[in-house]
């Protein structure tokens, strides 16, 4: 294990954990990337430090095994979490509360394991962060699988808990869990023990946890290796976690065999309203779309991280558009936090923090996935209410312009710039093949794009905005800077 000289390091036995938990695990984590690290674990790691908690978390991994090769077992499960202040501060945590970390792949040792843990009966509370993609691939298989194992066993109760930045993820995760039951099993009996005696409760969650500081990895001392590693299946992590102070976890209080007591950590658990509520608070107005909207344009404008994005006058006016003007109009008050004071801590503070390093081609990953969520859900509302009009929106229809601006794979000086991965990203290619750069009149062979309800939510012609999307894609398509020349739009509203 790692002493970091200046580092909050744990304060309990973590060997008489480690024996406790493999005797009666309580919960167990799929998805060990740094979202886990450096804010699920930390939340069991502060109530084995109070005493309030005697069994710590079994991480599992279904896509990139290979960071439980390479991350976990070499540094004996430790975290270190470096915590990214504003002022350029950083604060240092070395926990333990990750007792075991395995590879949830068929027929391995690991895997046997993780089926003596779903057998057990007072398991409590299985959690994910497998992101959206996760719950359309192999892991579902392996989950329903892992089920089956303890409904046979005697069928104790548990709670299934998507922590993914996903909207209705309890929905989520229980209609994927019923798929893969239904297509591995043909008994009624486990169907029905997956809809009686399993719970999917909803949450939300916040907290930026970005890849790997060099800056901070350099302030790190020996004689640990802190380097960063990019696995085979192109996942760039460290031994050390780097992410911003703030955090946010809201959660359904559904739990049918118990569960930690995490509102001591400071997780809000409540009903499934309020979570909604506080989920379409994030996902849809008060973060996600504004930092969907940074990325895309920051890629086009050559920005090299988030906070360079909040240093520019055009995209500071475009997401104080996007959150104050259009995004808090159309959102439910969750009575737990303030709305306002939420998006004012994410502009002024969480988006322009210098020390975060989280880069436009990070965050633009997988962007049609995130899409009908951070914007059709927005553009819904205002369809659908009387006190709303979709004639208002502007940074709205701009964003989604510049998607589409984006996805011709050149920048704003209209010089080539390679996409992140997306996994519709060939389909969206195709979709804008008729678009020319220094063509505006070929705006109109975008049509198909903006009509697209898969991408939006919605046909973006038929709520009132596909003529305006076409028109700013139109204004970026002018030639070099038309794309700058455009956003400033919002200078004269």
């Amino acid at each position: 294990m790692f002493i970091i000289p200046g580092a909050r390091n744990s304060l309990y036995d973590i060997e008489a954990v480690r024996k406790a938990t493999v005797a009666a695990p309580i919960w167990v984590h799929f998805g060990a990337g740094n979202i886990f690290r450096g804010f699920i674990a930390l939340l069991q790691e502060k109530l084995l430090n109070t005493g309030q908690s005697d069994r710590g978390i079994i991480a599992a991994e279904t896509f990139d095994t290979e960071i439980i090769e390479k991350i976990y077992r070499p540094y004996d499960n430790q975290i270190l979490l470096v915590t990214l202040n504003p002022d350029g501060t950083t604060e240092k945590t070395a926990a333990s509360p990750v007792t075991e970390a395995l590879s949830a792949v068929p027929g391995t040792e690991d895997y046997a394991r993780l089926e003596t843990i779903f057998r057990d009966a007072g398991l409590q509370m299985v959690s994910f962060t497998i992101t959206e993609k996760g719950y359309r691939g192999s892991a579902m298989d392996t989950l329903a699988a892992l089920l089956y194992k303890r409904y046979a066993g005697g069928g104790a109760p548990l709670a299934l808990v998507s922590m993914d930045n996903c909207s209705e993820n309890g929905a989520l995760l229980r209609g994927a869990v019923l798929a893969a039951a239904e297509k591995l099993f043909d008994e009624p009996g486990f169907r029905a023990y997956l809809t009686d005696r399993v719970s999917f409760p909803w949450s939300m969650i916040d907290k930026i946890t970005p890849g790997p500081s060099e800056q901070v990895r350099s302030t790190l001392p020996g004689p640990t290796d802190w380097s960063p590693i990019v696995t085979e299946k192109g996942t760039r992590i460290a031994p050390f976690v780097n992410a911003e102070a703030p955090q946010y976890l809201v959660i359904e209080d559904d739990f049918p065999n118990g569960r930690p007591p995490l509102e001591k950590a400071g997780v809000y658990f409540t009903d499934r309203d309020t979570v909604h509520k506080a989920e379409q608070m994030k996902v849809t107005a008060c973060l996600n779309p504004l930092h969907t909207a940074l990325a895309i344009f920051g890629c086009l404008l050559g920005k090299t991280n988030i906070a360079a994005c909040m240093r520019d006058a055009d995209l500071t006016a475009l997401v104080r558009r996007l959150g104050y003007a259009e995004g808090l109009s159309a959102v439910d008050h969750p009575g737990i936090f303030e709305p306002r004071g939420f998006l004012d801590e994410v502009i002024e503070k969480r988006l322009p923090n210098p020390f975060i390093p989280d880069t436009p081609r990070r965050i633009v990953t997988d962007t049609s996935q995130k899409v009908p969520f951070r914007f059709g859900e927005t553009i819904k509302r205002y369809a659908e209410r009387a006190d709303l009009s979709v004639d208002s929106l502007v940074a709205v229809p701009l964003t989604l312009a510049g998607w589409s601006r984006y996805l011709l794979a050149l920048d704003d000086n209209g010089e080539a710039m390679e996409l992140s991965s997306d996994p519709m990203l060939s389909g969206l290619r195709e979709l804008l093949s008729g678009v020319a750069f220094g063509d505006p009149s070929t705006a109109k062979s975008a049509a198909g794009f903006f009509r697209d309800v898969r991408l939006f939510g919605c046909d973006l012609y038929a709520v009132g905005l596909g003529e305006r999307c076409e028109g700013y894609l139109a204004s970026m398509l002018l030639g070099p800077g038309a794309v700058r020349q455009s956003l400033k739009v919002l200078g004269s509203i």
